[in-house]
């Protein structure tokens, strides 16, 4: 009877807040001797590195910071800030990881706006920080990491971070409340002031179990922290390594004589990476003449990279799984996991598959490509766009103090992403664009993701957007705005009849302008600087 089923109790016994900390507090154990992180000369295990959590969370205590207090970190991936990422949430706090590449003026914001309590700030980033509290008219408490690795000298910001490492290590507890927050992230703002989306420890737990099934994380994995921790807490790895007893390795900064160094040094076997960054190891002097056997696996996320990047990839050895989600889904939400039969398409084709975004990771409810003009999802016909609407427990609580754009992402019982997608019929989800960066020209939807997939084909091409140009006759069409690499030089013309010999003529971009790209501190094209530059050059004619 029903009545029966109901009756029996949720106690202790059977019911456990689901949270991050649980992860760390069993690699204490299970892991003790294993190697978890690697830093220059430093080099600490699961037990060393628990210990000095904790030994962290309770200094953190001592500096009167409790539940629901924001700390601020401002630093690079060094171990400190992989250890904030259990120390700040065992002392019951909100970790918010600042963009280290963002301006003054928006760190001020930042601080602000997420009711900072304390910053930890790295040395180097001294500058910065002392310029946004000018800005802001006020300061915080400071802690200051000094980086022996980096060659540091004090900054006179504050107490030194090894004075929160003496303290007595805390006891493990989990929070009575698994949707207590957990995390402060900042979306990058590229079209005016940043939102702050809060995670929850439930989100967290399960976006890191999740990893670790979808991915396929083996025991003991050597991990290179490439993804910056200030976005999406690292897409969430910190926390994942620990269920494995994974063996961290860090550079402080992504340069590709660093990272091949590494990679070699310490055998790493997994790494996550932007498609930027995919583009500077495939390209750099520094890429070894072999490729790496065993092969490394990379999960990259971001603008799809394109083909011709990933075929690059692959002949390194790195093994390249694309996935999609966004700072407010707590990062990846879904995987183009890679099928047997492609493996007898020719290379290109292969690199075309692997640049889907796929399907839901195991951790996700579901995930639907919208027409929002009907309400229902479109047909999987890989032609058809669609909004991306997602639900799961890895999407955010919502924008910390703003119900408003809270309550316009969840419309419906679902997250809103934003981004154009096509499904196809074998159920992979593929993107087209940003809503805001579809080109209508003549009637006809031409994504500025497909042109620019063509355009990095062209050995000239550093970088490339798309984005639409008033036009007399067809309403919009395609502006092509190309980076070049050094030393090389192309012209309008020939851009456009190399495009024109690999996409409908409708798709092919009419105009075509030279300069260095505009980026955000992510990394990220900033379209709408583009879109308003292609306004200013007015309408094309004929």
């Amino acid at each position: 009877m029903r009545e029966a089923f109901e009756a029996l109790p949720k106690t202790g016994a059977n019911f456990v807040p689901l949270s991050p900390l649980s992860f760390l507090e069993r690699a204490e154990v299970v892991y003790r001797d294993r190697p978890a992180v690697s830093y220059g000369k430093r080099h600490l295990t699961w037990g060393d590195f628990a210990r000095r959590c904790r030994s962290v969370a309770a200094g953190l205590r001592a500096e009167g910071i409790g539940i629901g207090d924001t700390v601020s970190v401002l630093a690079p991936n060094i171990p400190e800030l992989f250890e904030l990422h259990y120390a700040v949430p065992l002392a019951g706090a909100v970790l918010n990881t600042i963009n280290t590449r963002l301006e003054p003026d928006t760190i001020a914001y930042i601080l602000g706006h997420a009711d900072s309590r304390l910053v930890i700030c790295d040395s180097a980033l001294a500058p910065v920080l002392r310029e946004a509290f000018r800005i802001n008219g006020a300061s915080l408490p400071v802690i200051e990491i000094v980086d022996d690795e980096a060659g540091a000298e004090p900054a006179g910001l504050g107490p030194d971070y090894e004075t929160l490492s003496a303290h007595p290590p805390l006891d493990w507890a989990l929070p009575d409340d698994e949707w207590q927050a957990l995390a402060l992230n900042y979306t990058s703002g590229t079209s005016g002031r940043p939102k702050g989306v809060v995670y929850h420890h439930r989100g967290a737990y399960l976006m890191a179990m999740g990893t670790v099934a979808g991915w396929t994380l083996p025991q003991t994995p050597t991990y290179l922290s490439v993804v910056p921790m200030f976005h999406c807490n690292g897409w969430n790895h910190p926390w994942a390594l620990a269920i494995v007893g994974g063996h961290m390795v860090f550079t402080r900064d992504p340069a590709p004589a660093k990272l091949f160094a590494a990679m070699r040094e310490h055998g790493v076997t997994h790494l996550g990476a932007a498609p930027i960054v995919l583009q500077m190891l495939c390209e750099s002097e520094a890429a070894p003449s072999r490729p790496f056997d065993p092969k490394i696996k990379v999960m990259t996320a971001g603008a799809p990279p394109p083909p011709a990047v990933l075929a690059r990839a692959a002949a390194l050895g790195l093994e390249v799984m694309q996935v999609y989600g966004l700072t407010e889904t707590y990062g990846h939400i879904s995987q183009c996991l890679w099928k047997p039969e492609w493996n007898d398409l020719p290379a290109e084709e292969q690199a075309a598959m692997q640049a889907m975004q796929g399907v839901a990771f195991p951790m996700v409810e579901g995930i639907r490509v919208v027409d929002r003009a009907t309400g229902q999802d479109v047909p999987r016909d890989g032609e058809t766009q669609g909004e991306i609407a997602i639900r799961g427990n890895t999407v955010m609580k919502g924008y910390y103090k703003d119900a408003a754009a809270t309550e316009e992402a969840f419309r419906d019982g679902w997250f809103w992403s934003g981004d154009a997608a096509v499904m196809h019929p074998d159920g992979y989800m593929q993107i087209r664009d940003r809503l805001k960066d579809v080109i209508i020209s003549g009637g006809e939807n031409i994504s500025s993701v497909e042109v620019e997939a063509v355009l990095y084909h062209h050995p000239a091409v550093q970088a490339a957007a798309v984005v639409a140009r008033p036009h007399e006759k067809w309403g919009e069409s395609p502006c092509a705005f190309v980076e070049l690499r050094p030393g090389a030089t192309a012209t309008e013309e020939e851009i456009i009849a190399f495009c024109r010999e690999r996409l409908a003529g409708f798709k092919v971009p009419k105009s075509v302008v030279f300069e260095t790209l505009p980026k955000t501190a992510t990394g990220k094209i900033q379209k709408f600087v583009l879109r308003a530059t292609a306004r200013k050059l007015g309408a094309l004619r004929g």
